[in-house]
């Protein structure tokens, strides 16, 4: 049997896939997690052969927790169930060590074969989403650019992102300019619009 852990916030559709799962003979879902920090725990109490996780989780995302999950059970596979086939998730998801990348609007059957497919060794992904993310390129943003860009994402101000990360003000505003510029953008509002937009926060 092939040992699933499901993370999903949305109950309904965690007990779905869980029950589309458990319909497979080869299949066994031995653990449920609503979150990415649940994710990453119940991945080290039941050692799954596989890790099936969507990206926006409360608390930890999906590609935090991915690659949690592969540092703590080195054994288990991860794979990325999205709604939100971006670019640069895929791109974060590959470099978290995941295995697959599927969007949720796959048929169940094909989910059941990735499962088998990954175990097997192999790396699933939505051709449609590898072809995107190859003609969108890399995140041009900097990981600190990353972080002060999601810090005022809620419209906080320099001061209050500065303190945040312990920063001066000017370090935030030459981040958020050095961001904005990178993005193409006019303004922060727009940068983070068209940042997330890519996958890229």
């Amino acid at each position: 049997m092939i040992r699933v852990m499901l993370a999903e916030d949305q109950g309904m559709v965690r007990g779905a896939l869980a029950t589309l799962l458990g319909l497979e003979d080869d299949l066994d879902v031995v653990a449920e997690a609503a979150g990415g920090a649940e994710a990453v725990l119940a991945a080290a109490r039941e050692r799954p052969d596989v890790a099936l996780l969507d990206i926006e989780m409360p608390g930890k995302d999906g590609l935090t927790a991915a690659a949690e999950i592969r540092a703590a059970v080195p054994s288990c596979r991860v794979m990325i169930l999205t709604t939100f086939g971006r670019p640069g998730y895929l791109r974060r998801a590959m470099e978290a060590g995941a295995s697959a990348f599927l969007v949720k609007d796959s048929p169940a059957q094909e989910l059941a074969a990735a499962i088998r497919r990954v175990v097997a060794g192999e790396r699933v992904i939505d051709p449609n989403l590898a072809a995107a993310a190859l003609s969108a390129g890399p995140n041009p943003l900097s990981p600190r650019e990353r972080d002060v860009l999601t810090a005022g994402a809620d419209g906080s101000t320099i001061a209050d992102i500065a303190a945040g990360m312990h920063l001066s003000e000017g370090t935030v505003r030459n981040y958020l300019s050095s961001a904005i510029n990178k993005v193409g953008a006019r303004n922060r509002i727009e940068a983070v619009h068209t940042a997330r937009a890519q996958g890229w926060l």
